[in-house]
């Protein structure tokens, strides 16, 4: 999902004006953000008469910085006051700088960007519009000079950067202890539960005794999730937030702006909440058995938010893996914004990134000083928010949406990350009795989707099928769907069952558009309707209709009975289905988790060993866990094959 981490009101983006920074560093949480970790000195220090000087104190202080930095940490500016050590790192440790995960010989996107004054920054509001969806429209129009300007960071970004990242490849691995953090719904944990399985996973045992990667693996994600995770053999461990809490509030507030100061309130608890449990997940003992663990390396998806600090703090390497787009790119727009023009669409990557950074930044320099023990990045620091300095791995099916041409080495698309479960699932007999006695049924479904009228929802469904004379399959969800006093012949309501196992029993499929429900069903073969309700649904919607696959989104507020029959008879025609048996053939082909681990091994660090836990592993460690993790400790070998 798409979470939505901007706490900026939307009045605040109406007429900002650069001399009003005074104004901006006064204003409550509920209009922007706690600016309570930045003195007003400090403030008045960046202005755009002052940042000449503010930039060589920085440069004088680089070698201090550095001594004490891990991953990312020159990625981000930091406050002009000084550094604090970072205490998470133990002397004796290897600390990765950036320079291990990225080789670049010319200056990085991030620093061509906070070329910009302060000034220059608040203004990229005047060309940002919140839409009644939710998203941001970001039309270079509205503000020509302005858009001229950005425009020429951005053609000098291109011909500098082009070409200069160098991924060096890898042939074999060490044995690690690999945390693996995720933030979101179901649907977002799953891709990376079957790559926390494939890392961990061991070949048969042979005459030597070598696992195939045999990794330590521990997936932190919310609480919900608990039985989830473990049910697939996957450590767990539990991050805070309320998965159901945040898919209500994004339901409400649809994009990356919410609608009101309680809204901010209820988000606000929610990411510290995420914030403050990412440290334990990665250095913790087992909440149950009290194994010692520490990360040495990290997976995550950007919706973690702290994710990068933690990484810097501990001084591992951090790979991120995403299911929307979050690199920018000139070939499409961010999934978050709407972009009239196309010469915006890398721009619209920036001011996504801006906008969310404005919004956390906060929180984000609390956790930093009072759980990291890392000095906070300056407030008005333009790109901190971004993945591109960072390896990332992109869980969709290339014949879907092609890697874009700007995307370098550092970034793949690796394929989708299947998670089978259909294989073992035994349906209830009157399930299957009811599916054989009639042509394939049509599937509706919207997840973990809130709905705001789930009666009126079904009613349109019902009527639909009747309009079309087809038979359907309405699974309940969270957002409680299916409620009927009677249920027809030619509905069957459903309370859970694996998409992988329940799609190929289906003619076509309508559902909100999750990356997750997308990919398995277009791996099936079924013409897909989306009705998105917020967030990457649009971008996946979009992809779908461009494909010939379905016909064009319906968003959940125009959800009726004219446009879900028009929606049916479009995806019954036999065309339609043709083309989407050939997607599936080209996804049948695709091992989307094999590439992601060989994504995740070809990016580590050259400089081995990692450095290896201090802790000792109990008795109640698995014995081959135990094993390698004695191995690791006094051979630096690599312990299996990529």
């Amino acid at each position: 999902m798409g979470l939505n981490i901007c706490l900026t009101s939307m009045e605040s983006l109406e007429g900002f004006d650069c001399k009003r920074k005074k104004d901006l560093s006064q204003m409550s949480n509920d209009e922007l953000v706690t600016l309570d970790n930045i003195s007003q000195d400090e403030l008045e220090s960046t202005s755009s008469e002052k940042e000449e000087n503010w930039r060589e104190n920085l440069e004088q202080k680089s070698s201090e910085v550095n001594s004490t930095a891990g991953v990312g940490l020159d990625h981000f500016i930091l406050e002009p006051t000084g550094t604090e050590r970072n205490l998470l790192v133990a002397d004796h440790e290897i600390i990765f700088s950036r320079s291990m995960m990225e080789k670049c010989d010319s200056p990085r996107q991030d620093l061509i960007l906070d070329r910009l004054s302060e000034c220059e920054k608040q203004k990229l509001f005047n060309l940002v519009k919140i839409q009644s969806d939710g998203t941001v429209k970001v039309d270079l129009e509205k503000d020509a000079p302005l858009a001229s300007e950005l425009l020429k960071f951005q053609s000098f970004e291109e011909s500098t950067m082009s070409g200069t990242i160098i991924s060096e490849s890898k042939k074999s691995a060490p044995w690690l202890q690999i945390v693996i953090l995720v933030v979101g719904t179901r649907g977002d944990v799953q891709p990376f539960l079957a790559i926390a399985k494939k890392l961990q996973a061991c070949l048969n045992i042979s005459i030597q005794f070598i696992l195939e990667y045999g990794h330590c693996v521990r997936l932190a994600t919310h609480a919900d999730f608990d039985t989830f995770v473990k049910s697939a053999g996957v450590n767990f461990y539990p991050l805070g937030g309320d998965p159901r809490a945040l898919a209500e509030y994004m339901a409400r507030n649809k994009g990356i702006i919410p609608s009101g100061p309680t809204e901010i309130s209820i988000q606000r608890k929610q990411l510290k909440a995420i914030i403050d449990s990412l440290l334990p997940a990665c250095i913790s003992p087992d909440l149950e058995t009290g194994v010692p663990f520490r990360a040495q390396a990290i997976i995550s998806n950007p919706t973690a938010c702290g994710h990068t600090h933690v990484a810097e703090a501990l001084g591992v390497p951090l790979h991120i893996f995403f299911t929307m787009p979050w690199t920018p790119t000139y070939e499409f727009s961010h999934p978050l914004a709407r972009v009239p023009q196309s010469a915006g669409y890398w721009l619209s990557y920036i001011i996504v990134d801006l906008l969310i950074w404005w919004g956390i930044r906060g929180i984000i320099n609390d956790f930093r000083k009072r759980k990291l023990k890392l000095a906070p990045i300056a407030y008005f620091s333009m790109y901190s928010g971004s993945i591109s300095h960072l390896p990332t791995g992109y869980m969709w099916s290339p014949h879907v949406v092609p890697k874009p041409s700007d995307w370098g080495p550092l970034v793949d698309v690796v394929g989708y990350c299947f998670l089978n479960l259909g294989s073992k699932y035994q349906p209830q007999e009157d399930f299957v009795r009811w599916i054989q006695k009639g042509p394939k049924p049509l599937y509706f479904g919207f997840g973990s989707m809130p709905l705001d009228d789930p009666k009126r929802t079904t009613d349109v469904i019902v009527e639909a099928l009747k309009d079309t004379g087809q038979r359907g399959i309405i699974d309940r969800g969270w957002g409680n769907l299916g409620n009927l006093a009677e249920v027809p012949d030619n509905v069957f309501v459903l309370e859970e069952c694996p998409h992988d196992w329940l799609f190929p029993q289906c003619s076509a499929l309508v559902h909100h558009g999750g990356a997750g429900t997308t990919a398995t069903g277009l791996k099936a073969g079924c013409p897909t309707t989306i009705v998105p309700f917020f967030g990457d649904q649009f971008f996946w919607g979009d992809r779908i209709n461009q494909k010939g696959l379905g016909p064009a989104p319906i968003p959940i507020s125009q959800l009726s009975l004219e446009n879900l029959s028009n929606s049916i008879k479009f995806m019954l025609q036999p065309e339609v289905k043709s083309r989407a048996m050939e997607v599936a053939k080209l996804i049948e082909n695709e091992d989307g988790v094999t590439a992601a681990v060989d994504s995740f091994h070809r990016h580590l660090p050259p400089e081995l060993p990692l450095p290896i836990p201090s802790a000792v592993v109990d008795d109640h460690a698995n014995p081959l866990q135990w094993f390698f993790l004695q191995l690791a400790k006094f051979c630096t070998l690599p312990c299996g094959g990529v």
